[in-house]
């Protein structure tokens, strides 16, 4: 059965190959998701990144800089979401003077939507920032609404 989709989008005041290494250098990538990461942005490269102790683990698929990133995505030690199970398609578009981020996480199974829908909404705010300025310490994610769920 095919999980969901999680849709998030936000616009960065940086050009696309500036935001483009925000999910490709393990010093970017943490300024606004993360507190570790070990990224080797090329096809069938590591994608490690723990994020306030949940340990993402993924491979890079497919790249196309500036212009999109095809990750595979799961939680170590998960049953609900084990690493590989789902997909994060990043497209990167230029709007304006800086970037358009449409950030599709595909395959989620149902329990998971609420979590990741919430999670990247956070997180792609702290990312609006990280070019312009320093996100701060992450204060975690706020709970899914309950009508989400």
């Amino acid at each position: 059965m095919a999980g969901e989709t999680v849709t998030a989008t936000v616009h960065i005041d940086a050009p696309p190959e500036r935001v483009y290494e925000y999910f490709t250098r393990p010093e970017a990538i943490v300024r606004w998701m993360g507190d570790y990461a070990v990224l080797e942005p090329e096809p069938g490269g590591q994608f490690t990144v723990d994020v306030k102790g949940a340990p993402v683990r993924g491979r890079f698929l497919h790249l196309d800089p500036p212009h999109c990133l095809l990750i595979s995505w799961g939680y170590a030690g998960s049953d609900r979401l084990p690493p590989g199970t789902s997909t994060l398609h990043v497209r990167f578009t230029a709007e304006g003077s800086g970037t358009r981020v449409i950030l599709e996480h595909r395959d989620l199974p149902p329990a998971e939507r609420a979590g990741h829908a919430s999670g990247w909404t956070h997180y792609l705010a702290r990312l609006a920032m990280a070019p312009t300025g320093n996100p701060g310490p992450d204060p975690g994610m706020p709970a899914p609404d309950a009508a989400q769920l």
